[in-house]
């Protein structure tokens, strides 16, 4: 199949909700966007220590995660981060990897937004099924 990237936007949500209720400035509120490998076999977002540095989003909790090797580590999970793609929007936790490891866009993050994986063209597409529940933004 190949490897399929995408260029999405994180938001830190927790800063989001601060400025919707006008305790911080909409423009305070740190965002970015990312260069994500969609990864069907990950089930969480993944991001790296970099991007975590400058969202400084939240911590939530410690998690044990089996990575593609089978090898079991711990890494911290935070959030909640709004995923962007294709006019579409999730909420989502993320796994924090150490250093500039490549981020990823997992199974749940992609299934919030209703995404599937073109394997012949490698690119990641909004599914032209209706979805179930997801969020629009304009």
């Amino acid at each position: 199949m190949g490897l399929v990237y995408a260029e999405i936007e994180i938001v830190n949500a927790e800063q989001l909700g601060m400025a919707k209720r006008h305790l911080l400035d909409q423009d305070e509120v740190k965002k970015m966007k990312i260069r994500v490998m969609a990864d069907s076999g990950a089930w969480m977002m993944c991001i790296n220590e970099n991007i975590q540095s400058i969202m400084d989003l939240p911590f939530i909790r410690k998690e044990k995660v089996r990575l593609a090797d089978g090898q079991r580590v711990e890494y911290d999970v935070v959030g909640e981060i709004e995923v962007r793609f294709g006019g579409r929007l999730a909420r989502c936790e993320a796994v924090v990897l150490p250093g500039d490891t490549r981020p990823l866009l997992g199974a749940v993050p992609m299934e919030l937004l209703n995404l599937v994986i073109h394997p012949q063209r490698h690119e990641l597409l909004v599914s032209s099924e209706e979805p179930l529940l997801v969020g629009i933004y304009k």
